[in-house]
């Protein structure tokens, strides 16, 4: 049995999408898909003594692009990481997580947000010992139609099982996997636990660098993958 999910790339997400990415054998970034504005490919939010602040890699207004193609030319890198280091410098695992987290902002020089969003997502799977294969849409043959293209990509990636988070209950047609004899199984995002956070009232739908700060080595406790 092969488990498959298929999602969009965002930039230093959240928890559960790396509770996902560890649930499955192989998480193919769907980048092919039509960059959307206000969404999660090219921000994400952390927790500052004002509340929640957005992180925004500027990218232009065009929305006529498929998210591989968006690029960016501007200097977001230092302001980025500055905001992180203010905010998150009194955190108890903070210089560790910034020895390889620093040179991601400082020191690459990736202009393509699918390129930006793999990088930290490799990275951060890899603090978390995550050793799920990560690969792109285009490393395969694309089909029409939304929920026929997102099976022939489970079915070409060798996927007896397709794991997809609860939002897409809205779009998807089981039976079109059930065609195929590809299990579809929908990701539960409830029941995290709370850990110590700076700044006020617990907040999960911020970038998992929030746990990384605070939790370090520990973060996966309070993640899916290691307490199941």
């Amino acid at each position: 049995m092969k488990k498959v999910a298929i999602v969009q790339s965002n930039y230093i997400p959240w928890k559960g999408y790396f509770d996902m990415i560890a649930a499955v054998d192989e998480f193919i970034l769907y980048d092919d898909m039509q960059f959307t504005k206000n969404d999660w490919r090219n921000r994400n939010q952390v927790k500052t003594p004002q509340g929640v602040q957005w992180l925004t890699i500027p990218v232009g207004q065009n929305i006529n692009r498929r998210i591989r193609d968006v690029t960016t030319d501007a200097k977001w890198q230092p302001v980025h990481w500055k905001t992180l280091v203010q905010n998150y410098r009194r955190a108890a695992h903070f210089k560790e997580i910034a020895v390889w987290l620093e040179p991601l902002y400082l020191g690459s020089t990736f202009a393509n947000l699918s390129q930006i969003n793999r990088a930290f997502i490799e990275a951060i799977c890899e603090y978390l010992s995550i050793r799920t294969i990560i690969s792109n849409s285009w490393d395969y043959n694309l089909g029409d139609g939304k929920t026929e293209r997102l099976a022939d990509l489970c079915a070409q990636a060798g996927g007896t099982e397709y794991i997809s988070g609860p939002a897409a209950k809205d779009y998807i047609d089981e039976g079109i996997f059930r065609e195929r004899n590809i299990e579809l199984v929908w990701f539960d995002y409830g029941g995290y636990p709370e850990y110590q956070q700076l700044w006020g009232e617990f907040t999960h739908g911020v970038t998992i660098l929030d746990l990384l700060f605070h939790c370090g080595p520990e973060a996966g406790r309070m993640m899916k993958w290691v307490r199941s």
